[in-house]
């Protein structure tokens, strides 16, 4: 009788990692302790802008406990100086308050710290610039935007198309300057032995920050070794080396030990990236039947003095919706201000709020529901492109959610339903995110004793991609997933894509479904002789991507919102969320519920509670802790829910998934912010929706 193993892809399999993190033997990057540890604490530019003209550290060499105090005029060269984000102490220019301009090191933390803040710094300041502003005279067009996109598309003659249209929407949305903030701080443990460093790090790719590290301190990527197995999240802000992982490399260098340096939750607000601030003009024209017949979305946008970033605010509005005339244009501005990056869908996430918003402006302006408005432009092919879709279910997830959520009968008149103190009203709104894949590689070996070994330096930063690529693997091998062991976070092992752009799953698990097959195809060669030692095969997926067929290839969903409004003092409380995705196949149910509902709730969070508030005399964010920024709680998210409809896509890797981490939140804040309007009238623009704004 022929027995076969069951598919554990699309099985709720519970994390392989669980036991290891409930019991505390998941080790973090802060938690590494080599011999002969020192502690190293930042120094931080108390100016926006301006020159270091003397630092005075003679008194604190002096004190007990300190081992070194290093600034520009002392600090080791870096091979790679390009005067931006990563030059630590390489010059004396301050480009942003809170830049790293000195580090202390010594015997113990609390040493380093008493020493740091004793540091003298003399400074030449001068006038900075921090304010965004959609008439700033330093306003330029950026070649490209993130990644690698055209900073402006044009097609047909919208401006035509919009003073013939009949029906016109145009009105001007922002969005505040958002600070990731992960669970675990960014941390560093550095280690040099000889010409080799190593680096405990928590970072959502070791490859990465290996290569770059490499690169600034002039060494082969093979001399440096970045340790992470385990990650209490990154949003996106450890998708990069930031100048904290510089500075502990730079540290243990002068000082001949190891060295570690945690970045505090304070100084998380102007080092380690954060979303750029948006100002942003949408016009739509429509026919009297709601047709779009234009779509114009400009944005507006910072980065600092030493690196350029530009989001892509307006892309994702080039593929949504069908228009025959459109444009979509970035202007981005350069300011004394710490430096923007990426932080969870970036560009979506910002651009979708103020499509999603518009699109509910021009559903009223045509009277027609929101929901038939979207599937009234629903286009056949990409607009931009003309691609076609590698599949595209939208309409689904908008008629699923709307049957699910109760739409039909909706009153569409906003201010009228009463709940005791509560105006009520509902929103909707879509959402969208990009298929990514990017070259990696793996390994998967056979173990003497019949259990399966894969490896790849692929980074679990808390989504749960040591349990999904066990899944992947253990049906690649046929092999039931307790004889399967995934080894991940540590850059010895096969280069992988990092974990960003939610191309993580299909980036790696296409490496390790083709590292798997090779292993079957060697050991069926060999008639299932399996040595002493084993036998191992590896892929690489360069050729196999390259190669893949051109499609437009994007997970969509719905977002439907129910919020209460306090009638007398504006309190907004969102009673109900719904999301319905298409994403492909969906891997884990478990994980990627989780992983739904937390992008939903940090929407939530998005639309009525974020905001980095910059202090325009000083340079600075005020509110850089999590006692003034404020991020939703258990209470603030009542009753959340997250599905999925079948989708079955041939066109994108072996799984048939598309990406999950990221299009939870876009649309969320769209869809409250117009669940607020149709409660109160009140049309919030600009985001968060504090009561005061409600109250005006």
């Amino acid at each position: 009788m022929t027995t076969t193993t069951p598919s554990s892809v699309g099985s709720g399999l519970d994390r392989v990692e669980g036991l290891d993190k409930v019991t505390g033997r998941a080790r973090y990057a802060f938690e590494y302790s080599p011999r002969d540890l020192a502690y190293a604490v930042p120094v931080q530019a108390a100016v926006a802008r301006g020159e270091i003209r003397a630092v005075d550290v003679d008194a604190v060499l002096k004190r007990p406990g300190v081992i070194a105090a290093i600034w520009y005029g002392n600090a080791p060269r870096l091979a790679s100086d390009d005067g931006g984000e990563l030059a630590v102490l390489q010059s004396p220019r301050v480009a942003y308050r809170g830049q790293y301009i000195g580090v202390v090191v010594a015997e113990t933390l609390q040493d380093a710290r008493e020493a740091a803040r004793l540091v003298r710094v003399e400074y030449a300041a001068e006038r900075h610039d921090v304010e965004l502003r959609a008439d700033h005279p330093g306003l330029y067009r950026p070649e490209v935007v993130n990644p690698d996109f055209p900073a402006d598309v044009e097609q047909g003659d919208p401006d035509a198309a919009l003073a013939a249209a009949p029906i016109v929407v145009d009105a001007v949305y922002s969005t505040p300057a958002e600070h990731n903030n992960p669970m675990e701080p960014h941390a560093t443990v550095a280690a040099w032995d000889g010409d080799g460093l190593t680096l405990h790090d928590s970072n959502q790719g070791a490859s990465t920050v290996r290569d770059t590290v490499a690169a600034l301190f002039g060494m082969p990527p093979a001399n440096v070794r970045v340790i992470s197995p385990h990650v209490g999240g990154g949003f996106g802000s450890k998708g990069i080396p930031h100048p904290h992982v510089v500075l502990a490399a730079l540290a243990a260098k002068q000082v001949g030990r190891p060295v570690k340096l945690a970045v505090t939750r304070q100084q998380m607000f102007a080092v380690t990236g954060y979303r750029t601030p948006t100002i942003q003009r949408v016009r739509l024209g429509a026919d009297a039947g709601g047709r779009l017949t234009a779509i114009v979305h400009e944005a507006f946008e910072q980065s600092s003095t030493i690196k350029e970033f530009a989001e892509q605010t307006t892309v994702p509005t080039r593929m949504m919706y069908a228009a025959p005339d459109r444009r979509t244009t970035h202007r981005l501005v350069r300011l004394d201000v710490p430096t923007p990056s990426w932080m969870r869908a970036p560009g979506e996430t910002p651009g979708m709020f103020a499509l999603e918003s518009a699109m509910d402006e021009l559903a009223i302006a045509c009277g027609l529901d929101p929901v038939e408005l979207r599937i009234r432009n629903e286009p056949d092919t990409d607009p931009e492109s003309g691609l076609p879709f590698s599949s595209r279910n939208l309409v689904a997830c908008l008629r699923e959610g709307a049957r699910r959520f109760g739409w039909a009968g909706r009153d569409p008149a906003p201010g009228v339903r009463r709940r005791g103190r509560l105006l009520v009203g509902t929103g909707v709104a879509a959402s969208t995110y990009p298929v990514y894949r990017r070259p990696s590689r793996a390994s998967a070996r056979a173990e003497p004793d019949g259990r399966f070994t894969v490896r790849i330096a692929a980074a679990d930063i808390g989504t749960g991609a040591r349990t999904v690529l066990t899944q992947i693997a253990a049906d690649a091998l046929r092999a039931p997933v307790d004889r399967v062991r995934v080894e991940i976070g540590d850059s010895a092992l096969p280069t992988a894509a990092l974990a960003g752009g939610s191309m993580g799953t299909a980036s790696w698990g296409t490496a390790v479904v083709r590292a798997c097959e090779a292993l079957l195809e060697e050991l069926d060669r060999r008639g299932g002789d399996l040595p002493a030692g084993g036998v191992e095969a590896d892929a690489d997926t360069t050729e196999e991507i390259r190669g893949q067929r051109r499609f437009a290839r994007h997970a969509f969903g719905a977002q439907f919102a129910e919020v209460g409004v306090d009638v007398d003092t504006g309190e907004t409380r969102v009673l109900r969320l719904l999301g319905v995705f298409a994403a492909g196949r969906i891997v884990n149910p478990k994980t990627a519920r989780s992983q739904f509902v937390g992008g939903m709730t940090m929407g939530l969070s998005m639309a009525l509670l974020e905001e980095s508030v910059m202090d325009r005399e000083f340079g600075d964010y005020l509110n850089h802790d999590l006692a003034q920024y404020h991020v939703a709680a258990c209470a603030d998210v009542r009753d959340i829910e997250a599905l999925w409809v079948e989708e079955d896509d041939p066109h994108l890797n072996p799984m048939g998934s598309k990406g999950i981490g990221e299009i939870g939140i876009v649309g969320t804040a769209a869809a409250i912010a117009n669940a607020v309007h149709h409660a109160t009238g009140v049309r919030i623009r600009d985001l968060p929706i504090r009561l005061d704004k409600l109250v005006r």
